[in-house]
């Protein structure tokens, strides 16, 4: 017998009777304030085009690797989840990937996939049950009604959600089309910001570097050639990018590593990378250095400058030999920011103008190093719990880990970071429930007032981002 969805008004909220109270009346405060998303991965295209959403395997199961993942480790193949790298390999059929979620649907007891699900599931979809194999059909066919109704496309929702700001991420070379046109559509009243994303023109190790390299100097170097002309290439895109309303650079690095080299320097390790004659350690860098020439060049032309070290890609060659990446085997490992950072923090940590978000997927650095880092440097901002730690419980541990060292204006913000175009209302609404909650405790234990509280909420959801982000 299937169960009703629980929608239970105080989710997340504290246990104790008296302290969820407070933070009731917290959560009603920003609960209805528009959603500021700096930085994501939805296509800018799908919202200029108004693009109908696929069916619901495409649109909620096989390209979210948090959800595939956790089907796959309990014994299910990922050929029943998602299609292979390979066009001519068979897919597998909607239903057949759709009932694979329905059948493992308790196995996501507990996590924060779960989470969001079960709330799109209520509160975009309208589903009154809770999914299983018993009901795998008729939700499937609920959830693909729905996906036919007329006022159900992006564009729509994007007014529905009340996203107010929501930034993508573009790879340096994209012309911004979508970007553009949305800028200039009148019927079209949000803000879709593209986002810089250079890794694949920073990092030699990165596959078709040297050939990213080519098309970016040819592109946009001014006729230049060798390291100037790629430099000269890089600060141009940026401008273009800045152009197109773009308030940041985004740099997904295994490390946080940055290297201050001389010219000489730099232009050896480039043409030794551009040859292929550049061993693993002069790789790496010149890709430290090309982070330290991001630095300097978001001091120069004012993108925010956001780091997210620490996850060992495609950690299962198998799979990401069929499957390609993003799905699934991406593993966090430790960080050292105090001295990979250190740097750039010397030459540009106290420049006004420069604001470096910094995230991590090592909860052991939250106090021991980023805290420290951002309550000295006025350049640094903490970048809010990011990837596996987007999860209620960590995101509590990150407050308590950060907040007695930097206290609440150091913060970024939320950071929703995500494809899945539908979760971003249950993800902003779950940091403002943990947002509430701890600053409930708080003031429960007289350790803030109940009226600086009702402040600190409303700048942690929007005014920090505005802030953080130039927005």
């Amino acid at each position: 017998m299937s169960q009703s969805i629980a929608a239970h008004p105080d989710r997340l909220l504290p246990a104790d009777p008296g302290t969820r109270s407070i933070a009731r009346s917290l959560l009603a405060r920003v609960q209805d304030l528009p959603i500021i998303s700096p930085h994501g991965h939805v296509d800018a295209a799908v919202i200029e085009q108004d693009t109908p959403f696929p069916d619901p395997a495409a649109l909620l199961v096989s390209p979210d690797h948090y959800v595939t993942r956790l089907i796959h480790a309990s014994g299910v193949p990922l050929d029943r989840l998602r299609p292979p790298v390979d066009p001519s390999a068979t897919a597998p059929e909607s239903r057949t990937v759709w009932r694979a979620l329905c059948e493992a649907w308790p196995l996501f007891e507990g996590t924060a996939s779960g989470y969001w699900l079960r709330d799109q599931f209520r509160r975009v979809f309208g589903l009154d049950q809770e999914i299983s194999g018993a009901t795998a059909d008729a939700s499937f066919d609920a959830i693909s009604a729905r996906l036919q109704e007329a006022d159900f496309r992006p564009r729509r929702l994007f007014k529905d959600f009340n996203i107010e700001v929501l930034a993508t991420t573009d790879d340096p070379l994209d012309d911004l089309a979508a970007h553009r046109a949305l800028a200039a559509d009148a019927t079209f009243h949000g803000r879709v910001l593209p986002t810089f994303r250079p890794d694949a023109y920073l990092n030699p190790a990165a596959p078709a570097w040297a050939g990213n390299v080519e098309r970016l100097i040819a592109m946009a170097g001014d006729g230049g050639s060798g390291f100037a002309g790629y430099l000269t290439a890089l600060q141009n895109r940026r401008r273009y990018f800045i152009e197109h309303g773009a308030v940041s650079a985004d740099h997904g690095v295994r490390t946080p590593r940055t290297l201050k080299l001389d010219a000489a320097d730099a232009e050896r390790l480039f043409e030794r990378s551009r040859s292929g004659r550049a061993t693993g350690a002069e790789r790496d860098d010149f890709e430290a250095h090309m982070m330290y020439q991001m630095a300097r060049m978001s001091v120069e032309d004012g993108l925010v400058m956001t780091i997210h070290p620490g996850s060992f890609r495609n950690h299962h060659t198998d799979t990401f030999t069929k499957y390609g990446a993003d799905t699934g085997h991406d593993i966090p490992f430790a960080v050292n920011y105090t001295e990979a950072i250190r740097p750039v923090l010397q030459d540009f940590g106290t420049n006004k103008d420069f604001h470096l978000v910094l995230f991590t997927l090592d909860e052991t650095v939250f106090s021991r190093e980023l805290a420290p880092l951002a309550g000295f440097y006025p350049s640094v901002y903490l970048g809010a719990p990011w990837w596996f730690l987007d999860a209620p419980d960590a995101m509590l541990r990150f407050r308590s880990a950060v907040t007695e060292t930097a206290g609440f204006s150091r913060s970024s913000g939320f950071i929703d970071d995500t494809r899945a175009f539908c979760s971003i209302p249950a993800r902003h609404d779950a940091s403002r429930r943990i947002e509430a909650a701890f600053l409930a405790r708080l003031v429960a234990e007289h350790r803030v007032s109940e009226d600086r509280a009702h402040d600190i909420i409303v700048d942690l959801v929007d005014a920090s981002p505005r802030r953080v982000f130039k927005l």
